[in-house]
């Protein structure tokens, strides 16, 4: 079959139909609803959804990104139990407990003292806290410390929303070689 020699100059002529030069006719559009959707801000009603809302919940259970659920209350027993399940998942270099270290000087040691005897500059004011190298402070596990700075104990609020969970591990690292004044294993 023989094409036409008149075709590749009709579809010359197409193409230039097709580009105007006018900026105001903006040509044929595809799919219109495409192209100028409606979006709906965040706190505006909307007639699309069942409950009229834009800004949906999310759905039970879901966690968000990045984020680990903590499963332990905030009691003394609870306190006990994180101590014996919760173990912590950073090696001990001499990075993290440069971290630790810079941490607890800028939340804990304003109550605790620069050393963990519960002799900071805020004592007048408040109760002393406990020492870190008394025999009932020395004798809690790493989780039960992670768990003190993350749930609080006593007149010590929680500190999860300031500390992240890795810097709050490194503070318990520290906190370890202020109990125990030889020097503590450092994995390479």
């Amino acid at each position: 079959m023989k094409l036409s020699p008149l075709i590749p100059y009709i579809a010359i002529a197409c193409s230039l139909m097709a580009c105007e030069r006018n900026p105001k006719k903006t040509g044929y559009e595809l799919l219109p609803d495409m192209a100028h959707s409606m979006p709906y801000d965040a706190f505006a009603p909307n007639p699309v959804t069942r409950d009229g809302k834009t800004l949906q919940l999310p759905p039970p259970g879901s966690i968000p990104r990045g984020f680990l659920p903590y499963h332990y209350g905030n009691t003394p027993e609870e306190a006990e139990r994180a101590g014996r399940e919760v173990t912590n998942p950073i090696p001990v270099t001499p990075a993290s407990l440069a971290r630790g270290k810079k941490v607890y000087e800028t939340f804990c040691s304003v109550c605790h003292g620069d050393q963990g005897k519960g002799d900071g500059p805020l004592i007048p004011k408040f109760p002393n806290p406990p020492s870190y190298t008394s025999k009932k402070v020395q004798d809690y596990p790493e989780g039960r410390l992670f768990h003190i700075i993350t749930q609080g104990s006593g007149m010590m609020a929680s500190y999860a929303s300031q500390i992240s969970p890795e810097d709050r591990w490194k503070v318990v690292q520290y906190v370890q070689t202020l109990q125990h004044p030889h020097p503590v294993e450092v994995a390479k």
